[in-house]
């Protein structure tokens, strides 16, 4: 991590790297859920490579919008004198309610489409929605790391943990589905914190999804049907762990000596929960923690990874790009990557917004 990015550079470049991913893995729907990756390296190629990709010729697809709208509700609520976790979750559906305006072209998901239709229906004045089997995709991962961005200290891991699950089940009430925001929103914790290494954060999460598991117990919310489906997401990723050689979350993870895009392609689908890489809520955190894994703090090396490859790419990269834009900010990113993202000023104003809430009121949204 570099000394010279200041902590607000690294507010917005999460947000606004978020849309860049987006963006590039997304390419107008032409290049998300493309199932051969070297198609799309080729036509990168052609273009001349990532560093001459002009971000403007991109529009972000349904995750960098509902991930405003996510940030939209943190800030609002953020700001006023007494905020409460009612008041959050009302506002945070509110938003992705009014998100859904703004769909053309942007291909959202259909989980969000069907459960935002009936909650906009409903009049009992109550955000919680039944047990979802349908519920697993990773319509929440690809929107919660801005509550990272919030919730990033240490202490505040119980509202953490507590907001990354009711934000995710508001549409996908399903452990697959809300664990995915979970993860999303921890990593980004951890990439603000700066004190554990990368190579560590999958350890930590498992240490954290005990702690979800008892909040989702105690929470009194279909208790039964969420047990009976929580054990996937967590023997996915102690699978995934374990063949990276990181269970324990030390030393450095193990890849295989040819990991070239149809060696990824291939694993991505084996890592799938039914052959689509990146669009479930276990491995589209996965695929893009794998990216970082590999990447370092090269950008170019994360788009080729986790931006590029056939699978619910644009997912991946909204997710990885947060991640990497937290920890590196905007170096060795090229200008034309996201001078001109589109709603780039207002990305970088919730990144702003969110920077200067970060810590504030932790303890009264318990009021």
């Amino acid at each position: 991590m570099s000394r010279e990015v200041t902590m607000e550079q690294r507010y917005k470049a999460c947000m606004v790297l978020s849309g860049v991913g987006d963006a590039l893995g997304y390419n107008h729907g032409k290049w998300e859920f493309e199932t051969d990756g070297k198609l799309i390296h080729k036509e990168v190629e052609k273009r001349g490579g990532l560093e001459k990709l002009d971000v403007q010729n991109f529009c972000v697809s349904d995750d960098t919008v509902m991930h405003m709208a996510t940030a939209k509700a943190l800030v609002k609520v953020g700001k006023t004198d007494e905020p409460s976790l009612t008041v959050l979750y009302h506002t945070l559906l509110e938003e992705y309610i009014e998100c859904m305006k703004d769909m053309d072209g942007r291909a959202a998901g259909i989980t969000c489409k069907r459960v935002l239709t009936m909650q906009q229906q409903r009049t009992d004045g109550d955000t919680k929605i039944p047990f979802d089997k349908r519920g697993g995709g990773c319509g929440a991962a690809m929107r919660n790391m801005c509550i990272g961005l919030l919730f990033a200290a240490p202490e505040q891991e119980r509202l953490l943990i507590e907001v990354s699950v009711e934000s995710g089940r508001l549409t996908h009430h399903h452990p697959t589905g809300y664990l995915g925001g979970l993860a999303a929103a921890l990593f980004t914790a951890y990439a603000v914190r700066g004190t554990l290494p990368v190579e560590a954060w999958g350890q930590g999460l498992m240490e954290v999804l005990d702690k979800a598991k008892d909040y989702v117990r105690t929470s009194g919310n279909y208790v039964e049907e969420n047990m009976e489906h929580w054990n996937y997401f967590e023997t996915q990723w102690k699978a995934y762990l374990k063949k990276r050689g990181i269970l324990e979350g030390k030393g450095k993870p193990q890849f295989p000596m040819c990991y070239g895009v149809a060696e990824r392609d291939r694993y991505y689908s084996q890592v799938s929960y039914s052959g689509m890489g990146g669009a479930s809520g276990h491995d589209a955190p996965m695929i893009a923690y794998d990216a970082l894994l590999r990447a370092g703090d090269s950008w170019v090396k994360l788009a080729n990874h986790g931006f590029f490859h056939g699978g619910d790419s644009d997912s991946t990269a909204a997710i990885a790009a947060a991640w990497w834009g937290t920890l590196f900010g905007f170096t060795g990113v090229p200008e034309i990557n996201h001078k001109s993202l589109e709603y780039r000023d207002k990305i970088d104003a919730l990144g702003e917004q969110l920077y200067k809430l970060r810590g504030k009121h932790f303890a009264s949204y318990y009021k």
